[in-house]
């Protein structure tokens, strides 16, 4: 492990508090989304610890070790995906935006971690200015080629206020599953006032502490995402930042998000009861102690052991098994349930800078559909997040006898004819 490019923290980035509940330590894992060329040896490849902590002040959930950001996204592998259930999020997001922050024709709208510019290409669609800042060089010129203007570099105060200074004041600043990944979120917060109409909205889609905890979704658990928020937290965040959360909407995608919004404190905005009633929620469920943290960790062993388990079982029966989308949470699964090229024949996935590579850390090969040659007996459904959506697209697998494995939040085995744990 390269310790050069890797931090500790030591104090809350929310709070600034150092009273650290220990969660779950899952070893030294790879980079979720460092696919890598196929080669005699993977010797060079770099591992970090990725182990999760609970602040017991303000409760966020926070890696303990933050890779540096310019070896994580200067040059990046995920692209948002194309996939029918993104498209209709991508145009709720727009829906949702445009009641919330009131957006008239030609208002600006920013959107922190652009990628190749699909959610802003909705927002076009609208009559909305569009504007991309992503620090990924390879995803900003896909999305310029596409006609979306992008800044390539990291949102922060002097981004922002080179943008206000070029392009006017943003109705609209939008994070969609970038806020997560952000260490210096003071930094940002400053940059959103620098950037931010008197009267505009700053939006941030983030995975749901309480859904990721609910449903065991701990393979989204990786170096990328920094920390895993509850509404309360989030709240004492923008409260201590001169913001004030003004809505929020459960979201099902990506295994359970939140889309909150935040004005300026003195704006005009409303705060919705929704925001009362979600925090009112964390605090009578348990979200805020100990006991929910300590059995989150308890039933993600559980279910790893189980996971492992069935699939080495099926191969040992003379089942064919294969991966279904090599995505980053995948990463996660593979590594710390100990799958790799003995259990797992290939993954297959429709990213191009993926295919003809092989996954992180366990080294299975990565096929575009088309270069599949012989189905396996099941899939393990790492982009299980899709999984209505891909069960209906590969009937014809199923037709022919094969089966899913889901692996979260019990791993359980979907063919035509049964479903069984």
């Amino acid at each position: 492990m390269s310790t050069d490019v890797i931090r500790f923290v030591t104090a809350c980035r929310v709070c600034g508090s150092e009273r650290w509940q220990k969660v779950i330590s899952f070893g030294n894992v790879p980079l979720a989304n460092g696919f890598l060329e196929v080669a005699d040896s993977y010797a060079h490849e770099q591992a970090y610890p990725l182990e999760v902590i609970s602040c017991r002040e303000c409760r966020l959930l926070s890696l303990t070790a933050v890779v540096d950001p310019h070896v994580l996204y200067r040059t990046y592998s995920y692209v948002t995906s194309d996939s029918e259930t993104m498209a209709r999020h991508m145009r709720t997001v727009v829906r949702l935006c445009r009641e919330q922050a009131g957006l008239a024709e030609d208002d600006l709208v920013v959107e922190l971690g652009s990628n190749t510019g699909d959610q802003l290409l909705a927002f076009r669609e609208t009559g909305a200015r569009v504007l991309g800042v992503d620090p990924a060089r390879n995803l900003a010129k896909i999305a310029e080629d596409r006609g979306v203007p992008t800044v390539s570099e990291y949102f922060d105060s002097t981004t922002a206020r080179a943008v206000a200074a070029e392009h006017g004041r943003a109705s609209l600043i939008l994070g969609r599953h970038v806020f997560a990944h952000i260490d210096d979120v003071v930094d940002v917060l400053a940059g959103v006032h620098a950037l931010l109409a008197e009267d505009g909205l700053f939006t941030i889609e983030v995975p749901y502490a309480v859904d990721l905890l609910d449903r065991l979704a701990f393979d989204t658990i990786y170096h990328e995402h920094l920390s895993y928020f509850l509404i309360s937290t989030l709240d004492t965040l923008f409260a201590r930042h001169g913001l004030r959360t003004v809505h929020v909407e459960r979201l099902t995608v990506h295994g359970g998000s939140v889309l909150v919004s935040a004005g300026r404190a003195e704006g005009p905005w409303r705060t919705h009861e929704r925001v009362r009633e979600l925090i009112e929620h964390e605090r009578c469920g348990g979200y805020l102690s100990d006991g929910m943290y300590e059995d989150f960790a308890a039933r993600v062993r559980k279910t790893c052991d189980g996971l492992s388990r069935l699939v080495r079982d099926l191969v040992a029966d003379g089942h064919r098994v294969a991966g279904y989308g090599a995505s980053a949470k995948g990463t996660t699964l593979l590594n710390i349930c100990g799958l790799g090229r003995d259990e797992l024949e290939f993954c297959t996935d429709t990213t191009p800078q993926k295919q003809g590579r092989v996954t992180p850390g366990t080294h299975i090969p990565v096929l575009a559909p088309g270069d599949v040659r012989q189905p396996p007996d099941y899939y393990l459904l790492l982009a299980w997040n899709y999984a209505e959506e891909i069960m209906r697209k590969e009937s014809a697998f199923l037709d022919a006898g094969g089966g899913f494995i889901v692996p979260v939040p019990e791993p359980t085995v979907h063919t035509r004819a049964v479903t069984t744990l």
